[in-house]
């Protein structure tokens, strides 16, 4: 396993529970190219090694948040997400297993990992990490908020941060009719 990426991965999933203020039970959305972080294109240079390095350092910092991780798929499987069943009991689930070249290392990995792995089309997580531009948007609450980490790569891959909040309704201009 590469240390370093170990070390990156868990660092950075480290900071974001702190600076989102996860609890446990809440989800947080991972994107990965493992062709990225190795110094590749995204999607040409797919490694399992790669992916199980990062994945593991993410893994252990999340499990001891409390904070359920949830891993993005490639766009092979239009960005499923795999995650364990027990932070997803009522979600409609897909039948599908990723493979390094049809879904992803990353996501692969957390398949063979997760004790009760199950599939979905969409999640809604509390929080996200974008490493090596996977475009993990789609899977965020609303609102997303960027954060800064004190790191913004991992490997060679770009890495971006993000954590959501409750909607703001209204504005200054809100106010109660009192004449209804």
């Amino acid at each position: 396993m590469n240390r370093e990426l170990f070390d990156q991965a868990r660092l950075a999933a480290t900071e974001l529970c702190v600076k989102a203020n996860l609890k446990p039970g809440d989800i947080m959305v991972i994107g990965c190219s493992s062709s990225e972080v190795a110094g590749g294109v995204i999607g040409h240079n797919s490694s399992l090694e790669t992916a199980e390095a990062v994945f593991k350092g993410i893994y252990e910092a999340l499990t001891d948040c409390g904070v359920y991780l949830a891993a993005q798929c490639c766009e092979h499987l239009n960005r499923a997400i795999i995650v364990e069943r027990d932070a997803v009991p009522n979600a409609e689930i897909v039948n599908v297993v990723p493979q390094p070249k049809a879904g992803g290392s990353f996501a692969t990995t957390a398949y063979k990992t997760f004790k009760n792995p199950v599939a979905l089309e969409e999640i809604k997580a509390d929080a996200g990490m974008d490493i090596g531009g996977t475009l993990i948007g789609m899977h965020l609450k609303r609102v997303a908020v960027p954060v800064r980490l004190s790191i913004d790569h991992i490997g060679n891959a770009i890495l971006l941060a993000a954590r959501t909040r409750p909607k703001y309704i209204g504005g200054e201009r809100a106010h109660y009719d009192d004449k209804l």
